[in-house]
């Protein structure tokens, strides 16, 4: 039997409203032989039971830490105030046991821990508004995160959205792909990002007079923060939320520029010489940004400090099939940056970390492109032809798992946002 890792967990409100009650002992969630922790989530009562069910399998499912076991798995529900069943729960290959039950607006979770037969942990969930709104899901979303936390030690990322282009449109999806919905009229859009706070989306539209950077909040309108004046693409947030970063160009080659998100006076960050400059992304902290240049002749990936000044080639080229690098992404524990490369004539994503500069590639099925880190800095989400469409796939870098997001035929270009309301 070997321990998962320690929960590490604070009892504290976040703004979907989960309220852990004080108390309640840390523990350890136990599996065999290095095997995930077998979870197996009771039936829910009342109405929208189901819909709150399924939802929590399908969310600790496709956080890829613990092994979901079915709802046919035959663990009798306890009734009224019953204990769990903890002798067949073990027999079973449980290892802990999600109770949901009703509770004044919402539902009380709680975690079972099989091994110690007892409570690991329990909290109130308030689930505003109607079953399967945006609000309510959203919340149910949560509930999972937190209770993976309990599980793992790390919360999950059922409470976030993706966004990507479609139709020449901005999409906006949750995360385990329901709830699809254009925030953008049709038109030419590209590249959104999302805001720290996951609110608003910065992103590009292709216009009559050149390419403008507009801002939409996601709770109200959209704004223009740069006219459409030349080239403005791939713009991103810095890390705070204040500024954007982009690139710009006129004539010849395209150059990095900073501008606040109210919008403002620009200021260039990058001198490319007459080269092209683009797709920046910071690091967690705000200090390096990493961005593609063809300075070297070739589009490669570089990091340079946040004022444009120190670049450095992110890696060696190891070989003459690699020699197109391009769209890098900082993870947000800031350890290491995915990218695609070209292979074979055909674009892969790859890592490479950091510390030791090695490189890994994650992809080589059909062509894979645009990787963007989840919070949790295991998953990354792709464009991906895999199923014969292009089409965004969720990717867990640890054990290669992929899953189908979207349903948008030309699916690409897909950010991810942060965990809403933490």
């Amino acid at each position: 039997m070997r321990p998962f890792l320690p929960l590490l967990v604070a009892f504290v409100a976040c703004s979907a409203q989960v309220q852990a009650q004080p108390g309640v002992r840390l523990g350890l969630i136990y599996g065999e032989g290095g095997a995930r922790p077998g979870i197996f989530v009771l039936p829910v009562a009342g109405p929208a039971g189901d819909s709150i069910r399924t939802i929590v399998m399908r969310d600790l499912d496709f956080g890829d830490r613990v092994t979901v076991l079915s709802k046919n798995t035959a663990l009798p529900t306890p009734v009224g105030a019953a204990a769990v069943d903890f002798r067949a729960a073990a027999r079973l290959g449980i290892n802990g046991v999600v109770q949901i039950t009703p509770a004044a607006g919402g539902v009380t979770i709680t975690l079972h821990d099989v091994a110690a037969k007892q409570v690991l942990q329990r909290a109130v969930v308030m689930l505003p508004g109607t079953p399967n709104t945006a609000a309510w899901r959203l919340a149910v979303h949560a509930a999972s995160d937190q209770c993976e936390e309990w599980i793992s030690g790390t919360r999950g990322i059922a409470a976030t959205r993706l966004a990507y282009v479609g139709d020449g449109r901005i999409w906006l999806v949750d995360s385990d792909g329901a709830n699809a919905r254009a925030i953008t009229q049709v038109g030419r859009a590209l590249s959104p990002a999302f805001r720290p706070d996951g609110q608003a989306l910065a992103y590009a539209t292709l216009e009559a007079g050149g390419s403008a950077i507009r801002v939409a909040d996601l709770r109200g309108a959209s704004r223009q923060v740069l006219e459409p004046r030349g080239l403005n693409i791939s713009p991103t947030f810095t890390p705070d939320g204040a500024s954007i970063a982009y690139a710009h160009g006129e004539d010849f080659g395209t150059d990095l520029y900073m501008v606040p998100a109210s919008g403002g006076t620009p200021r260039r960050i990058s001198i490319g010489r007459g080269t092209d400059n683009t797709s920046p992304s910071f690091s967690p902290d705000g200090r390096r940004i990493a961005f593609t240049s063809g300075r070297s002749g070739r589009p490669d990936v570089y990091i340079a400090d946040q004022d444009g000044t120190n670049a450095d080639l992110l890696a060696a080229l190891s070989s003459s099939s690699q020699a197109y690098r391009s769209s890098p992404d900082w993870s947000p524990d800031g350890r290491v940056v995915a990218f695609q490369s070209q292979l074979g004539g055909r674009f892969q994503v790859m890592v490479i970390s950091l510390r030791d500069r090695v490189v890994t590639q994650l992809t080589n099925e059909a062509a894979n492109e645009d990787p963007a880190w989840a919070p949790d800095s295991r998953h990354l989400v792709v464009s991906s032809t895999r199923s014969g469409v292009r089409q965004v796939w969720v990717l867990d870098t640890e054990t290669g798992r992929a899953r189908q997001v979207t349903n948008t035929p030309g699916a690409r270009l897909a950010a991810w946002s942060s965990r809403i309301g933490s």
